[in-house]
């Protein structure tokens, strides 16, 4: 069997050197659909693995609340896309940060109030679209976050105060050290007294740029917006061993502080290292379906390119017919050719998708993620489409009739 397998091979090689540019156009059509198949299992692998990376340097004791919906998920991405309100749907309020920071296995509780808003700086200079996030002091705590300068936002000062990240202050100030510098806000005026350490992490499970955004305190903030809305709240627990058992209580408690409400997530574990949003599960989706549809091209290349094969060698199949060979040979030999392109492409495709993914690395925060997975569904893609591809032809080939075949000369 061996031998007749290598055998099989050595045939196959040498059709597919007789046609080197024909044989290269056709697995060029596979390599486009892997190539397309590895960016995007690379591009969602390397924001997972990110975002994982975030959460294990807050820690395992980490439980994170955030509103959700009972829609379908096709549903709630039509209407995030479709509805204006889309950032209006959060029922968490800053009373449900009270009624988890009294829970027994709490150690820390910080509400994330993000919006955008323009501000402005003593120097006049404004920016328009800046991330504001209203929070609390354990917001720190909770995030393992170090400061550059100064120290995080005071909940009882007396005056409204403020932190804010390297790259806003830049932006601003034109300096990283802006401390007892004011910005206003909704014309609230506010007191910087504490600049974030840069953290080159814009992707995080918190969906915040932290170099880019301006701390304050959610109640100084609620004061001054009235349409605020809290989309996420940070827990850090006491006990890593009791975190099931805590996040049983703070979902308990806020179904009873809500009359009911369930529309919000208690989530904990690699639970919270999956917020895709929703525009990444469209793009993904997308490419999906074009990688599916230039595979289907590539396997109708595979398949008209065996065809002609067979054509251009049915006096060969009747030689081989004539002298013993099995119609399952004759199959067997015509598809381990169709399973020889298919791999080759796969393999180029492999080559090009990482290639892509470099390149997108030089442009973006994400790193190419490389995983036996993602190199097993190249594998494993590049093997069924040469199969479903080229069954046909093969079968088309063993089935020919060998007395014919030995009239026919291409």
């Amino acid at each position: 069997m061996a031998l007749l397998l290598r055998t099989h091979y050595e045939l196959a090689k040498s059709s597919l050197k007789r046609n080197r540019t024909r044989s290269f156009l056709t697995c060029l059509g596979i390599s486009i659909g892997i190539a397309a198949i590895i960016l995007i299992l690379s591009l969602v692998g390397s924001i997972s693995s990110l975002v994982s990376e975030q959460v294990s340097k807050v820690g395992s004791s980490l439980i994170v609340v955030r509103p959700t919906s009972t829609r379908s998920t096709v549903d709630s991405i039509v209407s995030e896309l479709t509805t204006s309100t889309q950032y209006l749907k959060s029922n968490l309020t800053l009373k449900d940060v009270d009624t988890i920071s009294k829970i027994e296995g709490v150690a820390a509780v910080s509400p994330l109030a993000i919006s955008v808003n323009s501000i402005q700086g003593d120097t006049e200079t404004v920016v328009s679209s800046a991330t504001v996030v209203g929070t609390n002091p354990d917001f720190l705590k909770i995030q393992n976050l170090s400061l550059k300068n100064g120290t995080f936002i005071n909940e009882n000062a007396e005056t409204p105060n403020a932190v804010i990240g390297t790259k806003l202050a830049n932006s601003l100030f034109g300096t990283a050290e802006p401390i007892g510098k004011t910005i206003t806000l909704l014309g609230q005026r506010f007191i910087i007294i504490g600049v974030l350490a840069e953290t080159d992490d814009p992707i995080n499970f918190n969906n915040i740029d932290l170099d880019d955004a301006f701390f304050v305190c959610a109640s100084a903030l609620n004061k001054i917006d009235n349409s605020l809305q809290i989309q996420q709240i940070n827990i850090r627990t006491e006990n890593t061993d009791t975190l099931t058992e805590t996040a049983n209580k703070i979902r308990e408690a806020l179904v009873a502080s809500k009359s009911g409400d369930t529309n919000f997530a208690v989530l904990s574990g690699d639970e919270i290292t999956h917020p895709a949003g929703s525009l990444l599960s469209i793009i993904s989706g997308i490419l999906a379906i074009v990688a599916g549809i230039s595979l289907i091209v590539g396997g109708i290349g595979v398949m008209n390119i065996m065809l002609v094969s067979v054509a251009e060698r049915t006096h060969e199949i009747g030689v081989r017919k004539a002298i013993g060979a099995s119609t399952g040979n004759i199959m067997l030999q015509f598809l381990i050719e169709a399973l020889i392109l298919s791999i080759i492409g796969g393999f180029m495709g492999l080559i090009l998708g990482y290639g892509l993914s470099f390149l997108l690395c030089l442009i973006t925060p994400f790193n190419p993620y490389i995983s036996w997975q993602i190199l097993a569904i190249t594998f494993g893609v590049s093997l069924l489409t040469g199969l479903i591809f080229g069954l046909y032809p093969a079968l088309k080939a063993a089935h020919k009739n060998p007395i014919y075949s030995l009239k026919f000369w291409a």
